[in-house]
């Protein structure tokens, strides 16, 4: 081809791009203008979003935006789920992975499950931290504050008892013990006589004197998964609090004010089944941290008979008291049974 002939192709060639070119123009302003307060979303990549959209004046805006990246954690599995302990099967069906429900009068075993696995024990710790401080006889009167040192570091739990709160021994305790109040119960253990290391060596001394040898305690909280027991030894536990007035009275209480500064704080009691008519419990205590589950214990009058009953990692937020509610209407069932019917009515209740 000519060189001639060769210019006027690429002549053209150019010009029909131009034209192409204008059109697409022309078509995105007349676009613009038929809806001249247009908007959409591209998706420029994983996390950028560009969104194009146009004033009232016709011209077009595009904002790019970084989407922000939430990191849903896995659920953490307690360690009786990581031991297969909610594989075993009871004739309850209770959602405890370990449990044991015993005559207090008669030590007679009237239900267990998994009874001798060590677990972490979360709050019921404070069973141990309230039996220590008022076996110690120290006066309840006097005002302890909190410190720094009282701050959950091992859970970042949230607290309302501010650093600088000071309340009376006797006010920490009832938070303590009613309502599981970790910055209390820690305060307790700090201004115990010798200090908070005194205090954790007396409460595995006392776990020692009660014959509670799968038992270990590393602070006054239960915070720390590694305070551990199993249920033969909480229902020792349980069995001397409820000797203990101060204690029984405090695990009992519904609910309690305490006057911080300006403000009243009410508190109460992380069990319900405490204002439920259908109970008579004389001392209890709940717990929960991720690796222990839900726990409960109790010591209750049940068809005339004084049981303790202790519930360790229970599956869900209210199973625990499920599980409790469920060993009631069965003892109440076959208390005056023979074994036979018994059976056929743990059988029952358990398919509620």
């Amino acid at each position: 081809m000519l060189p001639a002939a060769q210019a006027a192709k690429r002549e053209g060639t150019n010009a029909k791009k131009a034209s192409v070119s204008s059109d697409s123009k022309r078509k995105v302003a007349a676009s613009v203008t038929k809806a001249p307060r247009a908007e959409k979303s591209v998706r420029g990549g994983r996390n950028v979003v560009a969104t194009i959209r146009t004033n009232r004046n016709g011209k077009t805006i595009v904002a790019v935006q970084r989407k922000s990246v939430v990191r849903v954690a896995e659920p953490r599995l307690s360690y009786g789920q990581m031991a297969g302990l909610h594989t075993t099967q009871d004739a309850l069906d209770l959602k405890s992975s370990a449990a044991l429900v015993i005559d207090q009068d008669t030590r007679e075993v009237l239900f267990s499950k998994n009874d001798h696995a060590v677990l972490p024990i979360a709050s019921i710790t404070k069973l141990m931290t309230g039996m220590l401080v008022t076996e110690a006889h120290l006066p309840m009167d006097e005002l302890v504050t909190i410190t720094q040192d009282d701050v959950d570091t091992e859970k970042g739990s949230s607290s309302r008892l501010r650093v600088g709160t000071t309340l009376a021994r006797g006010e920490l305790l009832h938070l303590a013990l009613m309502s599981s109040e970790n910055r209390a119960a820690h305060a307790l253990g700090r201004t115990y006589p010798g200090g908070l290391a005194t205090f954790v060596s007396m409460m595995n001394a006392k776990a020692r004197i009660l014959g509670m040898n799968d038992t270990r305690y590393v602070e006054p909280t239960g915070l720390s998964s590694q305070n551990q027991s199993s249920a033969q030894d909480l229902a020792l536990l349980v069995n001397a609090a409820s000797s203990n007035p101060t204690v029984r009275e405090l695990t009992t209480s519904p609910n309690y004010q305490v006057e911080v500064g300006n403000r009243v704080l009410q508190y109460n009691t992380t069990n319900r089944l405490v204002k439920s008519p259908d109970w008579d419990i004389g001392v209890q205590k709940t717990g929960f941290i991720n690796e222990a589950g839900q726990c409960l214990v109790m010591q209750t009058k049940i068809a005339g008979r004084k049981l303790i009953m202790v519930f360790l990692d229970s599956a869900g937020k209210f199973s625990r008291i499920a599980d409790a509610e469920r060993v009631r209407r069965w003892v109440e069932a076959t208390h005056i049974m023979s074994p036979g019917l018994q059976t056929i009515a743990a059988q029952h209740i358990a398919g509620d």
